[in-house]
C-alpha cells in the first residue's frame, strides 16, 4: 500500500513539475469549494452568520493568495491566516473545510522553506487561529480545550506532512547526487585505468624496441667494420643479429598480444614475461654488440615475485642499453646482491661520464626516469650518477615482494616504465 501511494505521489509530482499552473489553479478551485461549503456549516441549533458575502470574499482572497505559494510561501501563509482569523471572528464555525486554504499554505511553507521559517510562521499562524477559535462566539457551547485542540491538530498535520515531503525530496536529491558523483568517479577511474594501461604498454614496447634496436644497430655497425678484415667474426655477429631481431619480434608479439587478448580460455597463451633468468641471453646479446658484461651474484638467491623479477630484468636491460648507446666503454658490470628482504642491483661501466644517461640532459631521453618509475612502482628505490673513479653507475634496491599498492599493477604482465629517445 505504501509503495503504491509513493508511486502515485511520484507521478503526481512529475505531472505538477510539467504543468505547474494547471495544478495550482485546480487546487485553488477545490479549496474555494471547500471554503464555501465550510462557511455554511454550523453547530446544531445555531443560526449561521448573516455576512455570507464578506466570508466568501475573504476566503476567495485567501485562496487566490495560494497562486503565489511557489515564489512567496510566507506571504501566502500570512494572507490565508489573516483571512481565516477574520472569518472566525465574524462567527463562522471553525471546521477543517474552512481551514483548507491555510492548511494548504502551511503544507507548502513546510515543503519549500527551511525549518526555522516553518517554525516561526507555522506556529504563529497556529497560535493566532487557536486564539480566534477560543474567543469565537460560534462555539460557546464547547469547552475551551475542544475549541483549541481541534485547530492545533488540524494545523499541525500539514506542517508535519510538508516537513516529511521536504526531507524526502532532500533525501532523493542526495541519493541522485551521490549516484551522479559515483558515475563521474567511475568514469574518471575508468579513464585513468585506460591511460595507465596505455602507458604501461607503450613503455613496455619502448623497452623491447629500444633495447633490441640498440643492440642490432651496434651489431650491424661492428659487422660492417669487420667485414673485410675478419669475415668469420662478421658471420658470427650477423648470426647473433638474426637472434636479436628474432627475440625482438617475439617480445613485440607478446606485448601486442595483450591488446588483442580476450577472455576466451581457448585463446593461445602469451609468452611469459622476461625475468632475471634471461640475463645470460641479455649478456650474450650485448657481447655480440661489442660490450663485455660480467654478472656477479652475492647472497643466497631467493625466488622473486613476477612483478619484481620483470622490473629487475627491465632495469638491467635499460642500463645496459644506455651503456651500449651512450657510454664510450667496452665493458659493464652487473652485481646482484640478495640482502635481507631486498635485492640490490648495480650496473656500472668504466667509460667516461656521458650526458646520454644523465638526468642533466633530458632531451637525450628518459631512460633514468623510466627506471625510477619501475622501481617506485613496486616500492623500490633507484639512484644513478657518475662514479668517483670514473664511469657511470645505476643502483636500485627492490623488495623481494612488491608493496601492497603495487601488487595490483605488478599482477599485470605489462609494468610501468620510462621512455628514451
Amino acid at each position: 500500500m505504501s509503495t503504491s501511494l509513493e508511486r502515485y505521489t511520484d507521478r503526481f509530482e512529475q505531472y505538477a513539475d510539467r504543468h505547474p499552473r494547471i495544478v495550482d489553479v485546480a487546487v485553488v478551485l477545490a479549496l474555494m469549494g471547500c471554503a464555501a461549503l465550510g462557511s455554511n456549516l454550523t453547530l446544531p441549533g445555531a443560526d449561521p452568520p448573516d455576512q455570507d458575502r464578506t466570508a466568501i470574499v475573504l476566503m476567495g482572497v485567501s485562496c487566490l493568495a495560494l497562486l503565489r505559494y511557489r515564489t512567496h510561501p510566507r506571504t501566502a501563509v500570512v494572507v490565508t491566516a489573516i483571512c481565516t482569523v477574520i472569518v472566525i471572528a465574524l462567527g463562522y464555525l471553525l471546521t477543517p473545510l474552512l481551514l483548507g486554504p491555510v492548511m494548504a499554505a502551511l503544507y507548502w511553507l513546510a515543503t519549500l522553506s527551511d525549518r526555522r521559517t516553518t517554525r516561526v510562521f507555522g506556529f504563529t499562524s497556529m497560535v493566532a487561529l487557536m486564539v480566534a477559535s477560543a474567543v469565537s462566539d460560534s462555539m460557546d457551547s464547547l469547552s475551551l480545550v475542544l475549541r483549541t485542540i481541534g485547530p492545533f491538530f488540524w494545523l499541525l498535520l500539514p506542517l508535519a506532512a510538508g516537513t516529511m515531503t521536504r526531507l524526502r525530496r532532500a533525501y532523493l536529491a542526495s541519493v541522485q547526487a551521490r549516484a551522479e558523483h559515483a558515475e563521474r568517479t567511475r568514469e574518471e577511474e575508468a579513464r585513468l585505468r585506460v591511460t595507465e594501461e596505455r602507458m604501461r604498454i607503450a613503455r613496455d614496447l619502448h623497452d623491447v624496441v629500444a633495447h633490441h634496436l640498440a643492440l642490432a644497430n651496434a651489431q650491424a655497425g661492428t659487422a660492417a667494420h669487420l667485414a673485410l678484415t675478419s669475415p668469420q667474426q662478421t658471420k658470427q655477429i650477423l648470426t647473433d643479429l638474426t637472434g636479436t631481431t628474432s627475440s625482438a619480434l617475439r617480445e613485440l608479439k607478446a606485448t601486442l598480444g595483450l591488446l588483442r587478448r580476450n577472455d576466451d580460455p581457448a585463446s593461445a597463451s602469451l609468452e611469459p614475461s622476461p625475468g632475471l633468468a634471461r640475463l645470460p641471453e641479455l649478456v650474450s646479446a650485448c657481447a655480440s654488440a661489442g660490450l663485455a658484461v660480467t654478472v656477479t651474484t652475492t647472497g643466497e638467491p631467493r625466488p622473486l615475485s613476477p612483478g619484481v623479477d620483470l622490473t629487475a630484468f627491465r632495469i638491467v636491460q635499460e642500463a645496459l642499453t644506455n651503456v651500449t648507446k651512450h657510454a664510450a666503454a667496452d665493458s659493464a658490470h652487473v652485481r646482484l646482491a640478495y640482502s635481507g628482504s631486498r635485492l640490490l642491483i648495480t650496473v656500472s661501466n668504466d667509460g667516461p661520464d656521458t650526458t646520454g644517461t644523465n638526468d642533466a640532459a633530458p632531451s637525450r631521453g628518459f631512460g633514468l626516469m623510466g627506471m625510477r618509475e619501475r622501481a617506485h612502482t613496486i616500492g623500490g628505490e633507484l639512484r644513478a650518477g657518475p662514479r668517483p673513479e670514473g664511469g657511470f653507475e645505476v643502483a636500485t634496491a627492490l623488495p623481494l615482494q612488491p608493496s601492497a599498492p603495487a601488487t595490483a599493477a605488478a599482477a599485470k604482465d605489462v609494468p610501468a616504465g620510462g621512455e628514451e629517445s
